[in-house]
């Protein structure tokens, strides 16, 4: 598959196992240019010591949706993509539950992308999902030599 264009959820959840996000158990939920879901569920392995949610497992989910979803939108020619900065911001945990992360395109340009993504933990009383992270990464785009 290429690394340009549209590909659908499916596409995309069947480039994930034998990788971290496949290791993660992270599934892409929804996709459209410009924006991506994805969830997984909170199993006692992808916690800290302490009992509550890994960083990294936050970071690993938000950082995938946001790549995931970078794949629409690379320019024509390009060879594919890198991180080349993250930041999270954590304002909240779970301990176990669904997370959800949806990516969002900030900037779309020839040689980077800067995306957002929001991870929100479902409540045990059904009541509305509640922030656990604010997350932006920028992405390099990458050209054949």
């Amino acid at each position: 598959m290429a690394a340009t264009g549209f590909h659908t959820a499916d596409e995309l959840n069947a480039l994930l196992p034998g990788t971290l996000p496949g290791l993660l158990g992270l599934t892409v939920t929804a996709h459209e240019p410009g924006r991506l879901a994805a969830a997984l569920d909170v199993r006692p392995d992808l916690l800290a010591p302490n009992g509550y949610l890994h960083a990294a497992t936050v970071v690993g989910l938000a950082d995938t949706a946001c790549g995931l979803a970078t794949r629409a939108l690379l320019p024509e020619g390009s060879a594919g993509f890198t991180t080349i900065e993250l930041k999270s911001n954590f304002l909240g945990t779970a301990r176990g539950g669904r997370l959800t992360a949806v990516a969002t395109n900030a900037h779309a340009g020839r040689t980077t992308q800067v995306w957002d993504a929001v991870v929100t933990a479902a409540t045990t009383t059904g009541g509305p999902e509640r922030t656990v992270a604010l997350f932006r990464c920028t992405q390099s785009v990458l050209w054949p030599r």
